[in-house]
């Protein structure tokens, strides 16, 4: 099958753009507001995009409170999503009034950051504290702008739970991640398998 997007005609129960990106990496979002509340939010439209420096990029559908948080306070926290957390990061998806903390409403520990003030997710099994570089709202192929907003932000820190590491990596057999796939699925990243690149 093809169909442009312009019309989205696919002939599918559900658009499949969003499952055939996939596994996304879930953006567990931590910040904090001006007024001094805290907030955590997951974001399916998150990656990793450089390593020197170490940028990170998470992007929504209009202005939520993470990008509020993050464009008053300049800097946020991602959490890592693993197995055992994937049912609380669902509760902190909920559409609550700012100024509530998801952290209490889904049972989690708020910590302070170390080099940021922004909490992060004290059960998560790794974290990065980040610094906002740019915001940018994209457009569309006419110029148009969306209604999209893009949060990039360099790692100024790393907190890491040696439990997850063996022999010197981090061992996902044990850390067990979430991503994101298409609709309402899920999927666990645990079962890992090596290739190395070819010498030519």
């Amino acid at each position: 099958m093809f169909y442009t997007t312009d019309t989205n005609r696919h002939g599918l129960a559900h658009d499949p753009f969003k499952a055939i990106v996939a596994p996304r990496p879930i953006g567990w979002i931590g910040s904090k507001g001006r007024d001094g509340s805290i907030n955590l939010a997951p974001y399916s439209f998150f990656n990793a995009v450089a390593d020197r420096p170490k940028l990170v990029m998470f992007s929504s559908s209009g202005h939520k409170h993470s990008q509020r948080n993050a464009r008053e306070a300049g800097v946020f926290t991602c959490n890592f999503v693993s197995r055992n957390l994937a049912e609380k990061m669902n509760l902190t998806s909920a559409a609550v009034p700012y100024g509530t903390s998801e952290f209490e409403y889904a049972g989690l520990t708020p910590k302070q950051a170390e080099l940021i003030d922004a909490p992060y997710v004290a059960e998560a099994f790794a974290v990065l504290e980040c610094k906002v570089t740019e915001i940018i709202e994209p457009k569309t192929l006419s110029g148009e702008p969306t209604e999209n907003v893009f949060v990039f932000g360099e790692v100024v820190g790393i907190h890491i739970d040696e439990a997850i590491v063996s022999d010197g990596r981090l061992d996902m057999a044990l850390a067990r991640p979430v991503a994101r796939m298409g609709y309402m699925d899920y999927c666990e990243g645990s079962e890992v398998f090596e290739m190395f690149r070819p010498k030519v």
